[in-house]
């Protein structure tokens, strides 16, 4: 009798202490909230500049080749933290990391509105990513670490909502920013909430304690090293397309010292005793798998960014508060699918709603890419939204098969090389962009001009139809300028065809991506695994 008591006892116990298991501490809730906020200024600053960089190019006398380093220099340094935010997260805890790189990234934001030449405003850029890098990262970790495994879906909804929403809606509050205010506004934006985030985070956080015995052995050949290799890897893959790659000697220069350092990286981080990046996590199949997703979604997500506005710009002629207009319905629609991507989690397998996501990503981007040079809004509405909607449902399931399996001892370094992989995807989607871009536009204008001869009637009748409408304008020289404008006509839609190309190109990415499903493990159930 008394063996059942104890029984009963044991059974009324575990039943108690397993809804105090679903639960999450309100204060550990509002912090995390603030880290959310964090992480999406940071993702915000990748992009919130591009739409006005020939705005901060007047303000700073900069010429145009220096003017793209704004942006470069933010990413170079980014990528070089993210990394490396594993190590500082267990030298200085979760919370005061976080803090330390709000506050920098605050501070570092308001110097660059006070930036009183371009070098000045390349190094406050440069600190700010670096500083504020920290943040992107350690909140993947977070994550995983204070909320229940039957509650990490809706959290994980929310932060790839937010991972991915920042880069699209970037570029239409910049130009918003700067058209109703000034450039300097890019920045000062990010005072108010920068110091909020770092005031909520520091009074809230107390997840983990760092530990100082971390310093003894600090490999800081090995820092070394992997700031050189992502540096420079970083600066190739953006400067690359510009300067016809091995055309320019500093391409070569800063190839070779990639590979050097590269090299030695991985083997000192292989051979150390205290890496400064633990790869052990890669011998995680799911996590490496899940890594290669995050490295393909970095493409189309970073990708469509960018090529979207581009041809917008280039070959219609939009302005930026026309361009975001457009670039609204993914923004939209992602905010739609995210509540739908999480309930369909619990109900299908991450592997299922990755495959429909991947699915719904290449077909968007393939109807992009059958487009004429007269594109409007209503043509742009289902790609668009197709896009919004696999956003979601890809970046839900990736997130889950990379991060969801891991031991709570390897989050914050595997969240770092996780986000890192997305960093690298986008960076090397770019730079393949702007070279494809530039490869197929001298093809297809070589192509159209073949048709630019005597011999073509329709040539003939064009030209013979513009020089009578010049020359009724009382154009001076009609002839010249009719044939001016057949072959702006003709750069025109050489121009709009190689961009049918890029999208074409980044959807194949994605059919390639479906090919590398059946290599993922079916992850473990929702709620099997402890809470951490």
């Amino acid at each position: 009798m008394a063996r059942r008591t104890a029984n009963e006892g044991e059974g009324v116990g575990a039943a108690a202490a397993a809804p105090q298991e679903e639960t999450v501490d309100r204060t550990q809730f509002i912090g995390w909230l603030a880290m959310v906020v964090g992480m999406f200024m940071a993702i915000l600053d990748i992009q919130i500049v591009a739409s006005s960089l020939e705005n901060i190019q007047a303000g700073l006398s900069a010429s145009p080749d220096e003017i793209g380093w704004v942006q470069t220099s933010y990413l170079i340094a980014e990528v070089v933290m993210i990394p490396l935010s594993g190590f500082l997260s267990r030298l200085m805890s979760t919370r005061w990391l976080f803090v330390a790189s709000a506050a920098g990234f605050t501070i570092m934001s308001v110097a660059s509105a006070m930036a009183w030449s371009i070098e000045s405003m390349i190094w406050f850029r440069a600190a700010q990513g670096f500083l504020g890098g920290a943040m992107i990262p350690t909140v993947f970790a977070s994550t995983y670490m204070i909320f229940p495994k039957s509650k990490q879906n809706g959290a994980s909804v929310m932060i790839g909502l937010i991972a991915t929403m920042a880069p699209t809606i970037g570029p239409t509050l910049g130009g918003y920013l700067t058209q109703s205010m000034s450039w300097h506004w890019l920045f000062l934006i990010n005072v108010g909430p920068g110091v909020l985030v770092a005031l909520v985070v520091a009074a809230t956080m107390k997840i983990d304690k760092g530990d100082r015995s971390l310093l003894r052995g600090f490999d800081l050949s090995g820092l070394f090293a992997m700031a050189v290799f992502l540096g420079s890897l970083e600066y190739v893959l953006d400067e690359g397309p510009k300067d016809d790659w091995f055309d320019e000697r500093a391409i070569i220069y800063g190839t070779i010292i990639c590979a050097v350092s590269a090299a030695y990286f991985f083997w000192r981080m292989i051979r150390y005793d205290k890496p400064i990046v633990d790869l052990t996590a890669f011998s995680d199949r799911n996590f490496a798998v899940g890594c290669l997703f995050s490295f393909a979604l970095g493409i189309g997500l970073y990708g469509s960014v960018y090529v979207l506005p581009l041809l917008l710009a280039r070959v219609r002629g939009y302005d930026s508060l026309q361009i975001g207009t457009i670039m609204a319905i993914t923004g939209i629609c992602q905010f739609i699918s995210a509540p739908i991507s999480g309930r369909l989690m619990r109900v299908v397998s991450p592997r299922t709603l990755l495959t429909i996501g991947l699915i719904l990503f290449a077909i968007g981007l393939g109807l992009n890419g059958f487009q004429n040079s007269q594109v409007s809004f209503n043509e742009l509405i289902l790609p668009q939204a197709l896009r919004g909607v696999a956003i979601m449902f890809c970046m839900l399931p990736i997130t889950n098969l990379a991060l969801g399996t891991l031991p709570p001892e390897k989050l914050k370094n595997a969240s770092g090389l996780f986000n890192l992989t997305r960093n690298l995807g986008g960076a090397i989607g770019l730079a393949g962009i702007n070279t494809l871009l530039d490869n197929r536009i001298d093809l297809h204008f070589d192509q159209l001009a073949n048709h630019i001869n005597p011999a073509s009637t329709a040539f003939q009748n064009t030209l013979a139809l513009l020089t009578a409408r010049y020359e009724s304008l009382g154009i001076s020289n009609p002839g010249a300028a009719a044939m001016k404008s057949i072959t702006n006509i003709v750069g025109r839609e050489s121009t709009m065809i190689a961009f049918n190309d890029v999208h074409l190109a980044m959807a194949g990415i994605f059919v390639l991506a479906l090919v590398m499903l059946p290599l993922v493990r079916k992850p473990t159930a929702m709620g099997s695994a402890p809470a951490h």
